[in-house]
């Protein structure tokens, strides 16, 4: 049995990512909670199963890996079953370059519309002009994968989209003007079962 650690408010995106991925690929495993506000993501035990000691992680038999788009790309890698990311080489490295920059950018944004505008529907101040940048540049990266009317990123669905719609709905769910198509492209991919298991999940935060 896989085992994978997620935070105990379920609202990192990163530990979403993984979910997701694993629902989708159709693989069996268990979940275990970390509560980061305990630091229970820094204790020696966990520092023995996730190298950056982060959330997500995996414990895949004698194997542990953490880092979301490691993760995605390992059981990618290593297990039969639907495709966590396309098939085809360069929509494949496309796919992994989305998912690096939204990782590695737009922290104004991810600071300003943090998942618990998400998650919690909490009502947030309007954007900074630091904010309203990054969602410009976000609304131009998407605008150059994404045509009105298009369902996925690519051919099919894959981990990148679940990662760009949630960064979508940072600003859509924050009630921040969004270019039409992309609030559909992001609508739709919300309601996948796997991305509505991960919304659902119970959150106990006042």
């Amino acid at each position: 049995m896989m085992i994978l650690y997620v935070d105990a408010n379920y609202l990192s995106p990163y530990a979403m990512s993984a979910h997701v991925a694993l629902r989708e690929k159709g693989l069996t495993f268990e979940v275990r909670l970390l509560d980061l506000q305990k630091s229970e993501h820094k204790t020696p035990a966990y520092g023995e199963i996730s190298n950056t000691q982060r959330i997500p992680a995996i414990v895949d038999n004698e194997f542990n890996l953490s880092e979301s788009s490691a993760i995605s790309e390992y059981i990618d890698d290593c297990y039969s079953g639907p495709r966590v990311y396309p098939a085809d080489l360069y929509c494949r490295a496309r796919a992994r370059e989305l998912q690096a920059w939204l990782r590695s950018d737009l922290a104004a944004l991810r600071e300003e519309r943090s998942t618990e505008m998400v998650f919690l529907e909490r009502s947030p101040p309007p954007l900074s002009a630091s904010s309203q940048a990054a969602a410009n540049k976000l609304f131009h990266a998407a605008a150059q994968l994404l045509k009105p009317g298009q369902t996925f990123l690519f051919e099919d669905w894959c981990i990148a989209d679940t990662d760009l719609a949630l960064m979508i709905n940072r600003l859509v769910l924050a009630g921040d003007p969004v270019p039409e198509h992309l609030v559909e492209y992001a609508e739709l991919q919300w309601q996948r079962p796997s991305v509505q298991e991960w919304v659902n999940m119970p959150r106990h935060i006042t």
